[in-house]
C-alpha cells in the first residue's frame, strides 16, 4: 500500500512538471565509456562538465544502452523500443525504415522547436522524406535538423571541426519566442580515429592511466587508452559550452539536460560487445531545482526509456510504438538508491553489427547475442557460438575498430604470454556466458560451467527467455534469421570485401522476405 501511494504521489507531482513543457537538451558522445567520467571513479580522463550535470542532478549507476552500438543504440533512444523489436534497426549500418516514429519530431509536433549538431542517428540510410514539418535550409536526420555551420580548428587530425557547442548557441538564438526547444549535441569523439601518440604532445602520465583486465599492462596499450582520453575530453569540453550558452541566455535553471554515451569505448571487447564496459553506460541528468542535485539512483534504466520519459515531461502522450518505461519519477523522487523496486534488471542483445562474417553461403550474417543483466550477475546466450563474434579473421575482425591496441593483440600469437587476451577479445566464445558483477567487473572470468552457480544460469535464463517472449522477439520465437537477411545499406562494399560482384543484400532480402519483410 506504501509503495502505491508513493507512486500516485510521483505521478501527480510528474503531470505537474509536465505542465511547464520545460526546454531539453541531450548530450550524447560517440563511444566514450563509463568508467572515463570522473563521476564514476576515472582517474585519468578529466570530465568536469560531465560531472557538474551529475553533481547538481542525479547520477544513474544502472543505465544501459540496449545494444552497444552506434545505429541500433540510437535507434532504440529516438523509437522508445527494445532493438529487436526494431526489425532493420536491431543491425548497424542498416536502410531505416520509414514506419518509426522519433521522439523528437513527436515534440516537433507538439510545438516545440528542434535541432541537432554533430553526430545524429547513424550510420545507415533513411527517408528525410518522412521526416518532420519542414527542416527549412537545414538536413534532415531521425534526430533533427542540424546544426552544423560553425567550425573549428582541432587540436588533434582525429577531432573534428565541428563547433557543437557554438551551434547550440545558433539554434537557441534562432529559437522563436519563448518556444520550448528540443535539442541533441552529438560530438562525434572520442570515436577513433585519433591521432597517434597526442598523449606525448600534451606529456600525459601513461603511470595513471587505468587498464582494464582484459588487456595486457603495456605502453602501447597505455598510450591508446590516454590518447581515447583527450578525446572523451574534448567531448567534455563541448559539455561545458553548452551549460554557458544556456547560462547566458537565462535558461539553464528551465532545461531538462541529460549527458551520456551511447557505448563503451572504441576498444577491443569493448564497443560492439556484449559485456559490461561496452553496454554500461554513463548518465546523468540535471533539471534546475525540479530535480534535487547530489542524487544517486541504483534503478535500472534503458536507451528505449528515454522517448517516453520526454514526451512525459513534455506533457505528451506516449506514442503507441513505445515500449520503453519512463523514469521520470526517478527524477523528481526525494532520495537516492532504488526507487523503484521493480527496476531491478535490464535486457541487452545485438544482431549484426558489421559485414565481415559468414556462415557457409550466407555473407553479412549477425552474431546474434541476449543478455540479462541484474545487480549481482550478467548472463549472455550466444545463439550461433561457432560464428566469430567479432567477425571472420580473414576479414580482420571488422566489428572492432582499427586501434594500436587491436594490432597489438591481433599480431600475437599461440606461444606468446599475452596469447589469452586475444583470445578474449577476438576468440570463439561458448553457448553461454555467466558473471559476477562485484568478484570481476572487467566480465573475464565466466563461470556459466560453475556447478555452484547452474541454479543462476538456469533462472537467469528463464526469465530472459520469457521477457523476450513478452516482446516478441524474433530470436526466440523461431525467426531470428530474419535479421541477418536486413540488407546493410553498403552494397559495394560487401561485394568488394566477397568478390561478389553480383550479391545484392537488398534484392536477396526481398526474395526471400519481400520488400517489407513480411
Amino acid at each position: 500500500m506504501k509503495r502505491f501511494l508513493f507512486l500516485l504521489c510521483l505521478m501527480a507531482v510528474s503531470a505537474r512538471a509536465a505542465q511547464d513543457r520545460p526546454n531539453i537538451l541531450f548530450i550524447i558522445a560517440d563511444d566514450a565509456s563509463r568508467d572515463s567520467m570522473g563521476a564514476y571513479g576515472s582517474t585519468y580522463v578529466s570530465t568536469p562538465n560531465f560531472d557538474r550535470i551529475a553533481n547538481e542532478g542525479v547520477r544513474f549507476e544502472q543505465a544501459y544502452n540496449c545494444n552497444p552500438k552506434c545505429a541500433p543504440a540510437r535507434a532504440c533512444l529516438l523509437t522508445g523500443r527494445y532493438s529487436w523489436q526494431l526489425e532493420e534497426a536491431c543491425n548497424h549500418n542498416p536502410i531505416l525504415s520509414s514506419k518509426w516514429r522519433f521522439y523528437p519530431y513527436l515534440l516537433e509536433d507538439a510545438g516545440y522547436f528542434i535541432g541537432l549538431t554533430g553526430k545524429g542517428w547513424g550510420p545507415g540510410d533513411f527517408d528525410s522524406a518522412t521526416m518532420g514539418k519542414n527542416g527549412g535550409t537545414h538536413a534532415v536526420n531521425p534526430a533533427g535538423y542540424a546544426w552544423d555551420s560553425h567550425k573549428l580548428k582541432p587540436p588533434y587530425s582525429g577531432i573534428a571541426s565541428t563547433d557543437y557547442a557554438a551551434n547550440f548557441a545558433e539554434f537557441l538564438d534562432a529559437r522563436p519566442g519563448d518556444k520550448p526547444f528540443c535539442f541533441w549535441l552529438g560530438t562525434k569523439e572520442p570515436h577513433r580515429a585519433y591521432e597517434l601518440d597526442s598523449h606525448k604532445k600534451e606529456n600525459r602520465d601513461l603511470s595513471k592511466v587505468t587498464v582494464p583486465a582484459y588487456y595486457p599492462d603495456n605502453e602501447t596499450i597505455r598510450g591508446d587508452l590516454a590518447d581515447y582520453a583527450i578525446e572523451v575530453e574534448w567531448y567534455d569540453r563541448h559539455i561545458g559550452g553548452a551549460l554557458k550558452a544556456l547560462e547566458e541566455r537565462g535558461l539553464l535553471e528551465d532545461t531538462l539536460i541529460i549527458a551520456t554515451s551511447d557505448h563503451g569505448m572504441p576498444f577491443p571487447r569493448v564497443k560492439g560487445q556484449i559485456y559490461d564496459d561496452g553496454f554500461h553506460i554513463p548518465f546523468a541528468v540535471r533539471w534546475g531545482a525540479r530535480v534535487k542535485g547530489g542524487r544517486v539512483v541504483t534503478d535500472f534504466v534503458t536507451f528505449p526509456d528515454l522517448a517516453p520519459t520526454l514526451l512525459e515531461v513534455a506533457g505528451v502522450a506516449k506514442h503507441p510504438q513505445m515500449t520503453g518505461k519512463s523514469f521520470l519519477p526517478q527524477l523528481l523522487a526525494e532520495g537516492s538508491g532504488r526507487i523503484d523496486p521493480e527496476r531491478n534488471h535490464t535486457l541487452l542483445g545485438k544482431e549484426r553489427h558489421d559485414i565481415g562474417r559468414t556462415d557457409g553461403e550466407d555473407l553479412s550474417v549477425a552474431y546474434p547475442v541476449r543478455a540479462l543483466r541484474n545487480d549481482a550477475f550478467l548472463y549472455v546466450r550466444n545463439f550461433k557460438p561457432k560464428r566469430w563474434p567479432v567477425g571472420d579473421p580473414q576479414y580482420d575482425y571488422l566489428n572492432c575498430d582499427a586501434s594500436p591496441t587491436k594490432s597489438y593483440l591481433t599480431g600475437l600469437s599461440m606461444g606468446d604470454g599475452d596469447y589469452k587476451y586475444y583470445e578474449m577479445a577476438f576468440g570463439l566464445r561458448p553457448g553461454e556466458e555467466l558473471y559476477d558483477i562485484d568478484a570481476d567487473p572487467d566480465c573475464v572470468k565466466n563461470l556459466a560451467d560453475d556447478p555452484n552457480h547452474a541454479g543462476t544460469k538456469a533462472e537467469m535464463w528463464q526469465q530472459l527467455e520469457r521477457e523476450l517472449e513478452l516482446q516478441g522477439d524474433p530470436r526466440v520465437l523461431g525467426g531470428g534469421d530474419i535479421f541477418d537477411a536486413y540488407p546493410n545499406h553498403q552494397v559495394e562494399r560487401q561485394q568488394k570485401l566477397y568478390g561478389r560482384p553480383d550479391w545484392n543484400p537488398v534484392t536477396e532480402f526481398e526474395k526471400k522476405y519481400g520488400k517489407k519483410g513480411q
